[in-house]
């Protein structure tokens, strides 16, 4: 535990303070289970009414609802909206959806930071949904213009002529795109080369995994994970916990193929994050307004930066890049830092910035620095699990990360965490947040 006492309160003059009074989430699952015949907004109303439950906030209060999703439900495209309403909340409560790859949550919170910061709101509810088990998969370029073509024919003998065209490849569906429009790169084959160009072994990668997945176990037979609520499944039963926490042993681990780079790759389905479903929510107000409704914050939010980088060979590195950054603009060094929590998005990744970070050399050639920011100490790092264990729903990780810092802090005796976030385009998200134990 830490002196909470003796260090900075990053508060700032004329400016408010924004405070996390609590953040809830919805058990993530793997895709094709218990949620596989659900649409988004089901589990975005579900994380909505587990925060109502858990805060008491009368619905009227809050003003403003924003969510991140990532792959839109075509039906839901304003998928906060449909949440929002079918939560209960009144239809004179405004709402919108962000998207922003994995950091599409956290462009929420920040989003509703900067409403509360600027006086247009006090009280702002943020979360994240996606649903891996239902993506939308569309007809053919060739064919949408065909049946729209068809729509517009005003005769038979158009139709006919239209008709006659048709052929058999029109039918071949369309998917979703897992690789970067930029670079026609997936993130799995990225992450594989950038592991190769630090040197992080299969082996590092399997262990951190392996240390993953374990600390995760842990959390959740201690029943640290209390962010997570109960959803009851329309005609299932309901469910409790993650469902993807499977700690392994090297030896199984080993004995996977490379997932993306064969068959020298060292990416594998074992050191990834898996294919998640899942949604989560968060309650974010000005101090003075928490402190009248008489709640105890859990956190205070206080700086965050976006970073971009080249989308082809440095898409996954943001963190290494954002970390001085916000880490200077809140005035903190690394020591400072008491609970980091990291996107997990591959071993390969984490450990490639870890390297990075610890790294005179690449400050210095890619920076621009004079020095290296430093690597964050295991013993802080991501404690609870991460997404490689606990799952990664691309449009809700970032409030669970704000929310394991939080709780973390609250546990451990801690004062200030860092949150970080890899993007698809190359961007990550940063954020400094203070526990609530002293200003």
């Amino acid at each position: 535990a830490t002196q909470t006492n003796s260090k900075k309160t990053l508060a700032k003059p004329n400016i408010r303070n924004i405070v996390v009074v609590d953040g809830v989430r919805i058990p993530f699952l793997q895709s094709g289970t218990s949620y596989k015949e659900l649409m988004p907004h089901d589990l975005a109303r579900a994380a909505l009414l587990g925060l109502l439950h858990r805060t008491n906030v009368p619905k009227d209060v809050v003003d403003y609802i924003i969510f991140g999703t990532v792959i839109q439900e075509v039906k839901t495209s304003n998928v906060a909206r449909e949440a929002a309403l079918g939560a209960g909340f009144s239809d004179k409560t405004p709402a919108h959806t962000v998207t922003m790859a994995c950091i599409s949550a956290n462009q929420a919170m920040t989003t509703g930071v900067g409403l509360i910061a600027s006086g247009q709101c006090d009280v702002v509810v943020a979360g994240g949904v996606e649903l891996m088990s239902d993506v939308p998969i569309r007809h053919s370029r060739k064919m949408r213009k065909m049946m729209l073509d068809l729509n517009k024919a005003k005769t038979l003998g158009q139709r006919l002529s239209l008709l006659s065209k048709f052929r058999l490849n029109f039918l071949s569906p369309e998917l979703p795109a897992v690789a970067e429009f930029s670079t026609s790169e997936t993130m799995g084959h990225s992450a594989d080369r950038l592991a190769a160009a630090f040197a992080v072994s299969r082996l590092d990668q399997d262990e951190y995994a392996l240390r993953s997945h374990s600390l995760a176990k842990k959390a959740q037979d201690e029943g640290l994970l209390s962010d997570v609520v109960p959803f009851k499944v329309p005609g299932k039963d309901t469910v409790t916990k993650d469902n993807g926490i499977r700690p392994s042993s090297l030896e199984q681990m080993a004995k996977l193929k490379p997932a993306f780079i064969k068959p020298y790759g060292t990416v594998t389905a074992a050191n990834s994050s898996f294919l998640t479903d899942g949604a989560s929510a968060m309650l974010i107000m000005a101090e003075e307004k928490a402190l009248a409704m008489g709640y105890k914050p859990k956190a205070y939010l206080r700086d965050f930066v976006y970073v971009s980088q080249d989308p082809k060979d440095q898409l996954l590195l943001g963190p290494t890049y954002a970390t001085p950054k916000v880490l200077e603009k809140a005035g903190l060094t690394m020591t400072d830092i008491d609970a980091f929590e990291f996107h997990e998005a591959f071993s390969g990744q984490i450990l490639a910035n870890l390297k990075a970070m610890d790294s005179d050399w690449f400050a210095q050639n890619y920076m621009g620095r004079k020095t290296k920011v430093g690597s964050p100490p295991l013993e802080k790092f991501n404690n609870w699990g991460g997404s490689l264990s606990l799952g990664h729903p691309f449009g809700a990780t970032g409030c669970r990360l704000v929310m394991a810092a939080a709780n973390r802090l609250r546990k451990e005796g801690g004062q200030y965490g860092l949150v970080a976030a890899c993007a698809a385009g190359g961007q990550v998200c940063h954020s400094s947040c203070r526990g609530a134990s002293g200003k």
